[in-house]
């Protein structure tokens, strides 16, 4: 069986665009699923279309689902997630969807915490017996987010990078990446019933990671390892912007790479699409000449 069209949650986020467009260049259908229902903006209409997709509301759940064979879905990342995800699974099953590609986290198969898969869990359980087969995406940190994380890129344009990570390396996956490995599993056989644990090449220090930044854009910047205790204090005092799911989770997930417990690089990449992932110094080439800490501090966006 061959998937014709694919609807992407979250498809003007930083992970499902990249789907879309690499769908779109495969010759498939993106139906864009967004809040607010389209993709605005965006170059090229072909083998495209937008819907309006919102979690909290269920009644915008179905209409993105006509014609639809296959799903990649990013959840609401709040704590409704796993029941919200089950209910659309057995949805999209009703509806004839075939084929579903779930975005989760290297860091979620990794961490003894109480719910940490549950989503994962929500989407094998919904689908058993349905027909539709499922394939779950487990990435590391990407390296966009030195690029389009403005909890990253804030700090970076003034210079300097302070987060409780130590000495701790991370194997930062490109989002290109990401984005080529979902498409395959969304439109072509072999990956019903697998997951994929996917990473860069090789283990970085935010040190490190920072330090080919500043050498490739050619501006002064650092990072610096700084304890839990004066992280949080520094956004209790207002002097780091705060990241938008919170510091407790971020104190969660800097405490897994500072334990060095996701460092080690993965063939999950290599599995899926034959080749070696994208290295992050190819990557930070790439992109340093528009990188918004090459240019002015007040003029920076993304």
């Amino acid at each position: 069986m061959t998937s014709t069209s694919v609807l992407v949650l979250g498809g003007t986020g930083k992970t499902g665009r990249r789907v879309a467009d690499e769908l779109r260049r495969r010759g498939r259908t993106a139906v864009v699923a967004s809040r607010s229902g389209g993709a605005e903006g965006r170059p090229g209409t072909d083998h495209l279309r937008t819907v309006r997709f919102d979690w909290a509301d269920p009644s915008t759940w179905e209409s993105g689902l006509d014609g639809v064979d296959a799903v990649y879905v990013v959840d609401s990342q709040g704590p409704d997630a796993p029941a919200e995800v089950r209910s659309f699974v057995e949805l999209a099953a009703r509806s004839g969807v075939r084929r579903l590609v779930l975005l989760s986290a290297r860091v979620w198969g990794e961490l003894d915490m109480p719910g940490a898969l549950d989503t994962e869990n929500a989407v094998r359980e919904a689908a058993e017996g349905t027909g539709l087969t499922w394939t779950i995406l487990r990435p590391t940190w990407f390296s966009q987010n030195f690029t389009e994380l403005e909890f990253f890129v804030t700090p970076l344009r003034d210079g300097e990078l302070r987060l409780p990570t130590g000495d701790g390396r991370e194997s930062f996956l490109d989002l290109d990446d990401l984005a080529e490995v979902a498409a395959v599993a969304l439109t072509e056989d072999g990956h019903a019933g697998r997951t994929y644990t996917l990473s860069g090449p090789k283990a970085l220090g935010f040190g490190e990671a920072v330090a080919e930044l500043a050498a490739a854009t050619g501006r002064r910047m650092r990072f610096v390892p700084v304890t839990e205790d004066e992280f949080r204090a520094e956004l209790t005092a207002g002097d780091v912007e705060a990241p938008p799911e919170g510091a407790d989770i971020y104190l969660t997930l800097f405490r897994h790479i500072r334990e060095e417990r996701g460092a080690a690089p993965v063939d999950g990449v290599r599995e899926v699409l034959g080749r070696e992932p994208r290295d992050f110094s190819g990557y930070v080439a790439s992109v340093a000449p528009a990188h918004p800490v090459a240019r002015g501090a007040h003029d920076a966006h993304v």
